[in-house]
Order: structure tokens, then sequence, then C-alpha cells
């Protein structure tokens, strides 16, 4: 049978996917990327905000289509199942098997079980379900170390995402990710080790290292963060070119994480910090662990150890209390601070999470509003920090060609794939393109706009 696959939310989900197809393809099924070509169709859903819960029902009604042709069942797992089983077994009759991540153990038993029965699930439509509310944090299973290990990986040649822990303990009053994903639970260090070594065979050049909080590695199973040690073995490893880490929450990026980035070549100098907010009235009602100051310093520290580093931050706006001296706050501090990418969201009240009944909700117009005057600042900055890379040489992963042939495709050490800038370069030299593509070239920038590049060969 042929099965297509349908990833949605984070790069985190994105794994439990690969891993999800390494199965199948294990059991000699053939993976499909064409929706109509798909006797299965599975969706791994995000449910972390409502748009992406919007999105996941409107991409579950839409593959639904598919059984009216060639498709024979409909599979939907991930966070949006997690959280809302009870109601999505009610509402979507469409879907023929929903996996919460709690079952994840079992995820291969329940999908073979369906195959073998050739029938949906029964569902009881007698009786009436609410919607769970989510108090409690669950003790969620992991994939077995041998089906990470076993995962396709979907993401091309070039990068592959290397999940090192599984959920969250931080308890940020706004997020539901603890509730959905359980507790804070690393890997052990061997099974990430031997992982990397793999993609590294299959020619990987870039691990891109995630967690939730990736500061919080190895304190579970340790006593103590591991992070920095890990990122020094991962260097270690021959034919990996590139390593960076993603989601390192301030208060737990510690001295020695600095000195191990500014040290070795292989690290990107790029730090992801998702700061969430600066005004220390904000951040108490956030439950954040870090003060207005602390901050501050640790952006001049990572400055000043390393002199090239690139800082990312994601930002909320419209936190329930969130006065206009709040946001005038975060303005200023957004433009003194120069990240040198942000991305900004507006509060999303979720189910079950403690700012859910904060007071003082702050109106949705208002919400776009201070949204929008963000990402205006940003996109100021951003100029500015563009136009100081025209003249200068950097090394670029060529990963495509452009449809015309005239330029390549690529990214330097500072752009994370799928979320920051590109790199075009004037296709200009005799070169076949089959010894450009997958290979590092210098590249001398040209030309840029708010967030790409254009450069040609040195």
């Amino acid at each position: 049978m042929n099965v297509g696959f349908i990833s949605l939310g984070c790069s985190k989900n994105l794994i439990d996917t690969e891993c999800l197809i390494g199965i199948f393809k294990e059991n000699r099924f053939q993976i499909v990327n064409e929706e109509e070509k798909a006797d299965i169709l599975v969706i791994n859903t995000c449910g972390f905000i409502e748009s992406a819960k919007e999105e996941a029902i409107n991409t579950i009604l839409e593959m639904a289509e598919y059984k009216k042709q060639r498709c024979k069942y409909l599979i939907v797992m991930g966070c949006l199942v997690q959280r809302y089983y009870e109601d999505l077994v009610k509402a979507l009759p469409e879907v023929d098997l929903f996996i919460k991540i709690e079952d994840y153990d079992k995820l291969w038993n329940k999908i073979e079980d369906l195959l073998k029965r050739g029938i949906v699930e029964k569902k009881d439509r007698k009786n009436k379900t609410e919607r769970k509310k989510i108090t409690d944090i669950p003790q969620m299973p992991m994939f077995t170390e041998q089906e990470f290990l076993n995962r396709t990986i979907t993401t091309g040649n070039n990068y592959a995402y290397i999940k090192i822990g599984e959920g969250c303990s931080n308890k940020c009053t706004y997020c539901a990710i603890p509730y959905i994903r359980g507790p804070f639970a690393s890997r052990k260090m061997e099974d990430i080790l031997e992982e990397a070594n793999m993609l590294a065979k299959k020619g990987i050049k870039e691990l891109i290292v995630i967690a939730q909080d990736t500061t919080k590695y190895g304190i579970d199973i340790y006593g103590e963060s591991k992070l920095a040690e890990l990122l020094e073995k991962l260097t270690k490893i021959e034919g990996i070119h590139w390593i960076r880490f993603l989601y390192a929450y301030p208060e737990g990026i510690t001295k020695e994480l600095i000195q191990v980035v500014a040290n070795n070549d292989k690290i990107a100098k790029y730090f992801d910090i998702p700061i969430q907010h600066i005004a220390n009235t904000v951040l108490k009602r956030m439950n954040r662990r870090t003060s207005k100051e602390q901050i501050e310093m640790l952006l001049k520290t990572i400055r000043e150890q390393i002199p090239n580093v690139v800082l990312r931050t994601s930002l909320i706006v419209g936190f329930p209390g969130e006065t206009k001296e709040d946001f005038q706050e975060l303005k200023t501090f957004v433009q003194t601070a120069k990240f040198d990418k942000l991305g900004t969201f507006m509060y999303s009240k979720e189910d079950g999470t403690p700012a859910e009944k904060l007071p003082n909700q702050v109106h949705g117009n208002t919400k776009k509003a201070r949204y929008h005057q963000i990402m205006k600042e940003q996109q100021e900055i951003s100029k500015e920090l563009q136009s100081r890379k025209i003249g200068k040489t950097y090394e670029v992963l060529i990963e495509d060609m452009s449809f015309d042939g005239k330029y390549y495709i690529g990214r330097t050490m500072q752009d994370v794939p799928e979320m920051d800038g590109i790199v075009y370069i004037k296709n200009e030299t005799e070169t076949k393109p089959e010894e450009m593509i997958n290979h590092f070239k210098n590249c001398k920038v040209i030309e840029v706009s708010d967030y790409d590049i254009i450069a040609e060969f040195e």
C-alpha cells in the first residue's frame, strides 16, 4: 500500500513523523508525496496555538476528501490529538484512527490493528464528552532509541534535526507544551551520538540540535546541564561541517556554553534565545525565570565573548495585563538590542493554561497593532544589519538552483533553514551543478534585501 504523510508544526514534530515513515518503510510500505496516490494518509498535527489548531483541522478535512477516491485510511496523530482526543473522535468520523502522543509506544500496534481489521475504530456518538482541561502534566513515553535511529530524513541531503529531549518542565503560564508533551526528558548522550554518527554516514553536513529548551539537556538524567559537553562531542564526528542548537532559554545559557560556541569552528555562532518579553511585570506573570536586567547582561556577555554572533529571539505581545507602558518598554528594547533575527507572536489564550484565567486580557485589535509595530521596528533593524554585509565574504552551503538556472541557492552559517534568509549566488561559472550543490563555497555579498542576500562566487 502507498502511504502519504503531512507533518504540521515544529521541527520536533517533524522528527516524530520521520520516525513513523521509517517504521512504515521497514514494514515494506511505499512512501508517496502525492495525496491522490496514497492508500493511507497520515497527518501529524500541531495543537500549540489557535492558528495551528485551525490549520490542523482544515488539513484533516482536506485530506478526508481523498477518501472519496483512492485513500482507504486516514490516520491523525500528534499534539492536537493528545490535547483534544475525545472532541476529535466525536467531530471527525472521517478519521479512521487517532493516535495520542501518550500512545506512541504502541503506535505501530494501533496502525497494524487498524489495517488488519480493515475497519475504523468504534466511535461512541451517544455519550457526550466535554473538552478535557489540561491540568496535570502527563508522563509521555518516547519512541524507542532504535526507532529514532531508523527514521527517514525528509529535509534533504544537507541538514537534519536531532532531538535531544522531549517535553518541557518550565511551566510558562501561557504555554500548553508541558501538558501535551509532558515534563522534560533527556535522551542518553550515547544514543544521540550514535544517531549523529549515522546521519554523518548518510552524508548530512549540518546537525540542528533541538528540544523545547536545549539548555535543560541532561539535568534530569545526569544532574546537570550537559548541552556544552554534548556539542563538543558532536564536533568530533567526521563529516559534520556545521552544528547549531535552537531554543536556548536565557537562564540556562552558561559561561561554559558560551565558551564552547566561541571556541569551536563547527558550531554556528548563533543563539536562538526565546525571551518572550522584557518588562519585568510581564515576565513575572509569564512565570519566566529571568529579569530584564539579567537578559540585557546575557546579551552583552554573549556579544563580548563572540563578536560576530547572530542573536535571534521570539516575543509575545498582548499578554494579559500588558499595559501601554509595558509594550513601550518592549518596543524600546527591540530598538536598542538590535536582534539579528526576531519573531513576534500575538498572545493566544489556550485552554487549561494558567494565563487563560488571568485578568485584563488584551483586545485582539490591540494585539494586532502591537504585533505590527514590533515587526516594523525589526524590519528597519534588519535593513540596517543587512546593509553591513555588502562586500563581506561568507561560507555558503549550496542547496539548490533557481528554476531559470541563473542563481544557485544556499545558506550561510547565520541562517537556519526554513526560518531565516537565503543566499542567491549568481551562476557565472561553467562548473556543473552536481559539483556545486551540496558543497560549501565562499561567496561575496554584492546586494541585500530585508532578509536575503545576493552574492557571487569568489
